[in-house]
């Protein structure tokens, strides 16, 4: 079995935070200059999650 390797784990963990810390200050900025495109809650990187706009369909019932 492999030995787990806790230097990857916590390098993962130390960019997660890192980009988070970022996106915190940069939508701190961003409402601080009362940026007209921004929207609460939406980073400018994140796609979202239907690109379609649809909901999906609740299965026919008979």
């Amino acid at each position: 079995m492999a030995t787990p390797n806790y230097g990857y784990e916590k390098r993962q963990k130390e960019l997660a935070k890192k980009r988070k810390k970022e996106d915190k200050l940069k939508a701190k900025a961003g409402r601080k200059a009362g940026d007209p495109g921004y929207v609460e809650g939406q980073a400018d990187d994140d796609e979202p999650a239907d690109p379609a706009g649809a909901t999906p369909e609740a299965p026919a019932q008979p």
